[in-house]
């Protein structure tokens, strides 16, 4: 009586309840004492950080304030984040960007986003590192219209500053060396992955629609769109300098990576971005020539622009309208988590 009891009591034999399958988890990055997980898609191995300045969270910390205080200009109205703004992409959202006393600059804003995997910074790449590209908009005329010297004593004004660079360093003292390497410590923390794509890389097939799909598959085949040859690996860039005949046509055109190397097939070069969170940075190119992504595509689709330095990459596509939209739709999917956007209280 008692064991018919008890499986009455307790009723059929429940099956194992299932697990759902845990969620893909980023690769584990390191730098000295620092250790994050990255975003799902990125790929820790090919970080890029200068032995000179190993990453630490009190780094980070006091970077992150530096980069968003306008007090580092010359009128104190425009920081880092003015042109490079979290709500936009790390970008400004306009062709190309004011600067001090409203005065437009000539190229467009690029993202910071995943700059930890970047070593030469710019459109045209004259910075060697984020260090070296973090003094420059400091001393630009147009952009924060400071000197060096003079953003130091703006910041030494700023008594709670001195506590956080001794911190940072191991010692008191505030210099530009010092400003340039706790900024681009900040910046390397600004990351973009765990897309939609990157969910159907790690086995979600149901991630992308079949427009992406179409679209991704245009996007790496060497017969079709073939932009896979300049917008490589996971970050989709190869780091490199292309001609795409962008504002070629103008009488005076930028001639971008030229203007660095004073090597003539550079002339009209300009680098390679990244396409991760793509539809957070418009307008698009050096000089912010196209609003859209789909004006992007039909350029590409068109061969660019011809001129005497055109990169033998760059030809007509004969792309289907379905064809565009499809690639849009890839490019779409490649827009997911943003690490380091939040606007941190400045010290007074």
């Amino acid at each position: 009586m008692a064991t018919v009891l008890l499986i009455g009591c307790s009723g059929a034999p429940k099956e194992a309840q299932k697990t759902a399958p845990a969620a893909p988890q980023g690769e584990t990055f390191t730098s000295g004492e620092y250790t994050t997980v990255l975003p799902l898609g990125l790929q820790a191995g090919a970080a890029y950080v200068p032995d000179k300045n190993p990453i630490s969270q009190v780094k980070i910390d006091l970077g992150h304030k530096l980069y968003f205080d306008a007090r580092l200009s010359k009128d104190g109205t425009i920081s880092c984040a003015t042109c490079h703004a979290p709500e936009q992409g790390f970008s400004d959202g306009r062709p190309t960007s004011l600067g001090i006393n409203h005065q437009p600059g000539a190229r467009n804003a690029p993202t910071v986003m995943n700059r930890l995997f970047s070593k030469e910074q710019f459109w045209d790449g004259r910075a060697a590192d984020l260090e070296d590209q973090a003094l420059g908009p400091i001393q630009n005329p147009i952009e924060m219209g400071h000197t060096l010297e003079g953003m130091i004593s703006n910041v030494e004004k700023i008594q709670a500053y001195a506590p956080e660079f001794s911190a940072a360093f191991g010692s008191p003292g505030i210099n530009a060396d010092r400003v340039a390497m706790a900024i681009a410590s900040y910046e390397r923390t600004v990351l973009a992955g765990n897309s939609l794509y990157d969910r159907y890389q790690a086995g979600d097939t149901t991630a992308l629609s079949g427009s992406a799909v179409r679209g991704m598959n245009l996007f790496n085949d060497a017969q079709k769109a073939n932009c896979v040859t300049c917008h490589a690996g996971f970050n989709f860039t190869d780091e490199s300098y292309h001609n795409l005949g962008v504002g070629m046509d103008k009488p005076n055109p930028d001639w971008g990576r030229f203007s660095v190397t004073k090597n003539d097939f550079d002339k009209g070069a300009f680098k390679t971005p990244t396409l991760r969170n793509v539809t957070q940075s418009g307008p698009y190119m050096h000089d912010g020539s196209h609003t859209t992504l789909l004006d992007v595509v039909n350029f590409y689709d068109r061969g660019g622009l011809k001129n005497q330095w055109l990169s033998k990459e760059i030809k007509p596509l004969h792309l289907t309208d379905q064809d565009r939209a499809d690639l849009v739709a890839f490019l779409e999917s490649l827009t997911g988590e943003v690490r380091g956007a939040e606007r941190p209280a400045l010290p007074q």
